[in-house]
């Protein structure tokens, strides 16, 4: 006889644990990058002209673009230090639960210390 499981489909409802936020952001700050790659493909053919040099030199200087390039390269410091402990989980590093969520609580540490050093260096 089949007995009814309960099933919970609202994801909102489910709390996550940190390990699994930390990989499901991952993926997310990797799709995000792979949308990104057209933009960044574009900024360097126009990088690499001399007009379009100089419009981005003039650009670089402004509050609205250092921002926007803080928010491009956010997704990247982070995806960079979540990529690094998923490297350190394949080679069976940190995969206990105990270090699992230590592994998760450094990588949100890490990637906040990277993302507030690349705003000072914009700035």
């Amino acid at each position: 006889m089949k007995q009814p499981r309960p099933v919970n489909l609202n994801l909102l409802t489910i709390r996550f644990p940190l390990p699994a936020i930390v990989s499901i952001l991952h993926r997310m700050s990797g799709v995000f990058l792979f949308l990104l790659i057209p933009v960044m493909l574009w900024l360097l053919a126009m990088s690499l002209s001399s007009s379009g040099f100089y419009v981005l030199q003039q650009a670089l200087g402004t509050v609205w673009v250092k921002l926007v390039c803080w928010m491009l390269l956010a997704p990247f410091c982070y995806h960079m230090v979540a990529g690094v402990r998923h490297l350190l989980m394949d080679a069976h590093l940190g995969v206990t639960l105990k270090a699992s969520k230590l592994a998760a609580q450094l990588t949100f540490i890490i990637a906040a210390l990277l993302i507030l050093l690349t705003g000072i260096w914009l700035w």
